[in-house]
C-alpha cells in the first residue's frame, strides 16, 4: 500500500516551466479555442467510421435480436458514453493538460507511463486497422473510375488494396504533419457528410427492396425462437461491446477536452455529439444492412461493398470520397493523437510531437496491412471486448483518485515536475494503482475468453472499471 498525497492547487494564471516536449506541454487559455462544435465532431467522426459501421452492422447480426431492442441498446451505449466521458474530460478542461500528464496523480511520475503506453498500444493497433478500413473506401473510388479488378492477391489484399492502403497511411502523415489547427479544419468538414451518403444509400435500397426495408430492419436479424431473455442478452452485450469500443477514448478525452473553451462547451458538444450521432448512425446503419440483406441476400457488414452492389459511379464516387474522409478523421483524433502524446511520454525531452507521429505510423503500417490476413480471424466483437476489458480498470482508478480522492483538485506544476513533489510516489510509482490495475484488467479479460465466465462479457469494461476503482480506494491509505 502507499500514502497518495490529497491535497493540490488550482491551474495558475501561466504555463508551468517543465521538462515536458511539446507533446505535453500544458495547453494555455489562448489556445482553447474548440467550441461546442469541434467537440460535437470527435463524436461524428468517431462513430461515423467505416470500422464504426462495420462494428454496429455486426452487432445487429451476432446477437440475434429485433431490430428495436439493437437500436435501443445503441442509444443506451451512447448516452452512458456521454457520462463517462464527461467525467473523464473534466481534468483536461480545467487544468489543460493531456492524458499522460493527469495519469501522474494516480500512477505517479514514472507510473503514468504504464497506462499511457498501453493506451498508446491500443491506440497505434486501432490506428493501423482504420487505416485500412479508409484505404478500402480509396480502393472503392479507383475501381469505380478505372473499372479495374484489382490484379493478383497478397496478404490478402489485391494490388489496387495495397496502392490504396499505402496512399491512406502517406496522407494521415501530410495532415498531423500540419498542426493540430489542420486536423480540427479536417474534421468540421468531414463529419456531417457522412449522412449524406449513409441517406443516399438507405433510399437506394429502400426502392430496390420494393417497401420491405422497414420490416425487415425489425425481424430480419431476430432469432425466431427468441424469448425476452435472449433479447435482454443480447441487449446487454450490445451496450457493453459499445462502451469497450469507446474504451481508449474514455481514458483519454482530456487529450481533447483541454483544447475546449470552457466546460459548458465539452458539456454540450458531448450532448449534441454522443447521444444525436449514435441514434442517427444507427438508425441509417440497421436500416443499410437489412436492404442489404433482402436486395442481395447477403449479410453485408461492410459498407463500401453495399455501395459497389449498387452499380452507381456517381454513388460509389461520392461514398468513397465521404467514407475515406470520416474514417480518417476518426483515427487523427481517437487514435494518432493519444498514440503521439503516450510515445512522447517515454521519453518527454527526446520524443518530440512528430517524432512519435512517425513511430505511429510505422507501426501502423505494419498493423494495417495484416488486418485481413491474421487479426480480423478473431473476430470483431472478441476484438473490441479484449482491448476494452483491458484498459477498464484505467478509467475507474482514475475517476476514484480525481473525484474521490482529491476532490477535482490538482497541483498542475507538481504533475510536471518528474523528479520529486507529490505525485513521485516511490522511485514514480504509485504500488495501489498498479496491484489495482492488474486485479481489474486480469478479471475483466477473463470474462471474454474463460467459458464459464464468459455469460459476464457482456459487463467485461463496467466490472474491469469498478473493480480497479474499488481495489484502488481500498489499497490507498488517507489520513
Amino acid at each position: 500500500m502507499t500514502d497518495t498525497p490529497i491535497t493540490g492547487a488550482a491551474m495558475p494564471a501561466s504555463p508551468p516551466v517543465h521538462g515536458d516536449g511539446d507533446a505535453l506541454a500544458p495547453v494555455t487559455q489562448a489556445e482553447k479555442s474548440w467550441g461546442w462544435f469541434a467537440i460535437f465532431n470527435i463524436w461524428a467522426n468517431d462513430i461515423q467510421s467505416l470500422f464504426g459501421y462495420t462494428l454496429v452492422a455486426s452487432l445487429f447480426i451476432s446477437y440475434g435480436v429485433s431490430g428495436w431492442t439493437a437500436f435501443l441498446a445503441l442509444i443506451v451505449a451512447g448516452l452512458l458514453v456521454m457520462w463517462l466521458v464527461n467525467l473523464s474530460g473534466a481534468a483536461g478542461e480545467k487544468y489543460g493538460i493531456p492524458y499522460p500528464v493527469l495519469a501522474r496523480a494516480s500512477k505517479g511520475t514514472q507510473g503514468a507511463k504504464l497506462p499511457a503506453i498501453l493506451r498508446a498500444i491500443v491506440a497505434v493497433f486501432w490506428y493501423g486497422v482504420q487505416v485500412y478500413f479508409a484505404s478500402t473506401a480509396l480502393a472503392l473510388l479507383i475501381r469505380s473510375l478505372t473499372g479495374a479488378e484489382g490484379g493478383g492477391m497478397f496478404l490478402g489484399l489485391t494490388g489496387i488494396d495495397w496502392i490504396s492502403f499505402l496512399i491512406v497511411w502517406a496522407f494521415h502523415i501530410f495532415i498531423f504533419w500540419r498542426g493540430m489547427g489542420w486536423v480540427e479544419t479536417f474534421l468540421n468538414i468531414a463529419g456531417p457528410f457522412v449522412y449524406v451518403v449513409m441517406i443516399g444509400l438507405v433510399i437506394v435500397l429502400w426502392g430496390k427492396s420494393d417497401g420491405q426495408l422497414l420490416s425487415a430492419a425489425q425481424t430480419i436479424f431476430a432469432n425466431p425462437e427468441g424469448t425476452f431473455s435472449t433479447e435482454l442478452a443480447g441487449f446487454v452485450a450490445i451496450v457493453g461491446t459499445m462502451i469497450s469500443y469507446f474504451a481508449a477514448v474514455l481514458i483519454n478525452f482530456s487529450d481533447f477536452s483541454r483544447y475546449a473553451r470552457d466546460k459548458r462547451a465539452m458539456l454540450l458538444g458531448n450532448l449534441a455529439g454522443l447521444p444525436l450521432n449514435m441514434i442517427l448512425f444507427s438508425a441509417l446503419a440497421l436500416l443499410t444492412t437489412a436492404g442489404a440483406a433482402v436486395v442481395y441476400g447477403e449479410e453485408i457488414i461492410n459498407p463500401t461493398e453495399i455501395v459497389e452492389r449498387t452499380d452507381s459511379v456517381l454513388l460509389s464516387v461520392i461514398a468513397a470520397v465521404t467514407f475515406f474522409a470520416a474514417t480518417v478523421g476518426i483515427n487523427l483524433v481517437a487514435n494518432f493523437i493519444p498514440s503521439v502524446n503516450g510515445i512522447a511520454n517515454l521519453a518527454p525531452k527526446r520524443i518530440s510531437f512528430r517524432t512519435a507521429g512517425l513511430i505511429t505510423s510505422f507501426f501502423a503500417l505494419i498493423i494495417g496491412g495484416l488486418w485481413t490476413s491474421f487479426i480480423s480471424e478473431f473476430g470483431i466483437g472478441g476484438f473490441v471486448n479484449t482491448l476494452g476489458a483491458t484498459l477498464a480498470p484505467v478509467y475507474g482508478i482514475m475517476i476514484a483518485d480525481y473525484y474521490l480522492l482529491r476532490k477535482q483538485s490538482l497541483d498542475r506544476d507538481a504533475l510536471y515536475d518528474l523528479e520529486g513533489g507529490e505525485y513521485r510516489y516511490g522511485n514514480g510509482w504509485n504500488s495501489a494503482a498498479l496491484i489495482a490495475f492488474f486485479i481489474g484488467s486480469i478479471f475483466a479479460v477473463a470474462t471474454v475468453w474463460v467459458p464459464v465466465l464468459q455469460a459476464l462479457t457482456g459487463y467485461a469494461w463496467v466490472l474491469g472499471a469498478v473493480i480497479g476503482g474499488v481495489a484502488y480506494m481500498a489499497l490507498t491509505k488517507r489520513p
